[in-house]
Formats: structure tokens, sequence, C-alpha cells
């Protein structure tokens, strides 16, 4: 009796562990089962549509296209606080996008650091913007602006990283810089990013788990923002922004969870690779880090610019992670970029 016994017992923990590793499959905007399509979308070459939103002045008549990238958990509905008069007089094109798995926008199950900036490629050529174009990454959004920068950056005509991402495992830190800030973060966030790192396949399994908190963000705990954050939350919970419901909507693995696997993982170069895409001045590469930001360590990003010496390097004492959705600090972002 006992070697059945003990079959059973293992063939039911294999399926127990097998379920708890797998994700579900992802609802797909258009499919029978997945939600409607309900935003302008164009067709990649590998058949995945990514879906876009476009605001300032027509393209046709801009002086300035710039291509805006989402960071984690948000999306193209997200809301620059650029006067109409700044973007009237610097007449600038905004091209908003659902990064992959994000809104409507399918998810990629190949999804890496390079194929991000081809995703941005892609996307501009197909709408026209022209052969050069700039890029705004914000927080989870730089690392395809880095992206960029090494893939495509013949594509650029400046860039910014806003409050830019930051992966603890890049070579170009010295350890006792990593391990700093590593231990600035909450417990609970630094067991998330060590799972995303050294264990992704175990990594939706511990998002799912409840004997142990994971990431403070979606947990909702307050304590990583700083006072100019809660100030800007207080006003957003007083006007919800257009399409939140939507960010989600074909699976938090596919948006958020990937999302972190792939920018925590191992890439597939280094910082310190990048050259700089502008020698003649031609154009420019910026950082803007709050102070006060609890979310991603100014140190790390200071130092990077240090280094990289082409990087205008932009810190905002008063300013927290949030910093771009203060007006003041948006149209200081567009001006240097576009006007440097």
């Amino acid at each position: 009796m006992i070697a059945p016994i003990a079959v059973a017992l293992t063939v039911g923990l294999l399926g127990w562990t097998y379920r708890a590793l797998k994700p579900p499959p992802p609802k797909i905007c258009g499919s029978p089962d997945g939600p409607p399509v309900t935003s302008p979308r164009i067709k990649l070459s590998d058949g995945r549509h990514l879906a876009y939103r476009e605001a300032g002045v027509p393209r046709e008549e801009a002086k300035y296209k710039i291509v805006v990238i989402h960071g984690f958990g948000s999306s193209k509905d997200l809301n620059l606080p650029a006067s109409e008069e700044l973007v009237e007089e610097l007449r600038i094109y905004f091209l908003f996008f659902d990064r992959s798995g994000y809104g409507d926008s399918d998810p990629n199950p190949s999804r890496s650091v390079k194929s991000e900036a081809y995703d941005v490629q892609e996307l501009a050529d197909k709408l026209q913007i022209g052969s050069k174009f700039y890029v705004i990454g914000i927080s989870m959004g730089a690392y395809p602006v880095y992206s960029c920068l090494k893939y495509i950056p013949h594509r650029l005509a400046g860039a910014s990283l806003v409050v830019p991402f930051v992966n603890y495992w890049w070579p170009c830190l010295p350890a006792n810089l990593s391990n700093d800030a590593f231990s600035r973060l909450l417990a609970q966030d630094q067991w998330s990013f060590r799972v995303a790192h050294y264990t992704p396949l175990l990594f939706y399994w511990w998002m799912s788990q409840k004997w142990f908190p994971s990431l403070s963000i979606l947990a909702g705990n307050m304590a990583i923002f700083s006072q100019s954050d809660l100030e800007i939350l207080k006003k957003w919970s007083e006007a919800p922004s257009v399409g939140q419901e939507k960010i989600q909507q074909q699976g938090v693995y596919e948006s958020l969870h990937r999302d972190i696997m792939v920018s925590y993982g191992k890439w597939e170069f280094d910082p310190m690779d990048l050259i700089n895409p502008f020698p003649n001045n031609e154009g420019s590469v910026h950082i803007w880090q709050g102070y006060e930001d609890r979310i991603i360590p100014f140190q790390v990003n200071r130092y990077l610019s240090e280094k990289l010496p082409w990087i205008h390097y932009h810190e905002v004492p008063d300013a927290g992670h949030l910093l771009i959705f203060e007006s003041k600090n948006c149209e200081a972002v567009l001006r240097e970029l576009v006007q440097r």
C-alpha cells in the first residue's frame, strides 16, 4: 500500500506545483474570451498589435515628434501635464503606446529588453513620423529607452530617462553602491526583485502566494512615496485618469509580471556599453531624478551620469518618483529635450 500512496502523493504534488507555477493564459484583446479592442492599433511584422494614442499638434505640422514610453502599471493613457501653450509654442507631437501586454497591445511571449527598442522603431515607421524622433521613458519605461540607445541610436533625435528604472545586477555598478541602494528598498521588494532576477520561473507563484508579502506597490504600501508623490496621488484620486481599468485587462502576468522579469533579468548589454549617439551635439540625452524618490535611489542614477558624461543629469531637490506629473517639471523635461 505504501508505494501506491507515495506515487499518488507525488503525482498530486507535481500537479499542484505545475498549477502554482504556470500563469493563466492571457485574454487577448479581440479574441472570443478577451476584452474588445477599443484603441487604434498597428500590426507589427511578427503579427502582434500595438495600441497607440496621438496628442499635441498634428504630426504633419509638428517640429518635434516625441514617443512617450509609460512605466510599470501605466499605459498610453497617461497624462503629461504640459500646457497647451507650450505644446503649441514648441509644435510638439506626442505618440503614446501601450507596451506589450498592457492595455490593448498584444502580449509578447518573447519579450526582452532588445525587443522593446524594435517595437518603438516599428511603431514609428508604421505611423510615418520620420527617420528620427525623440523618446521619453518614465520609470520602468526607461529601460526601453536604454534599449533604443543601444539598438536604434541612429533613429533618435534625443532621449530623456525620467526617474529611470535601475537594475541592481548591472555589472557596471560597484558592489558597495548597488548593495547600499538595494538595501534601501523594502524587504518585500528586495525579495520580489531577487526572484525575478534569479528564478523567473517562480515569479508568478511568488506574486500569487499569500504566505509572504510581495511587491509593495501592488499591495498599496504608501511608504514608498515621498510627500510630493502623495500630493500628486491625492489629486489623481479626486480625478481618476481615463483607461485605468484596461491596464491589466489581458492578465497581470503579461503586463506587470513580465515587465519586472524582463527589466530585472540578465540584460544583453550593460549601460556602460552605450556610446554617445550625438557626438556632434546634434541631440542630447538626459536623466531626470527626484532627490526625494523612495522608489529609485538617486545615488545610482547620479553615478551612471558621472560615468557617462554625455548624459545630462538633472536632480530635482524637492521631487519624488512622480516628478514628471508636476507641470513645471514636465515642461522643463520637454524644453531641455528638444531645445538643448
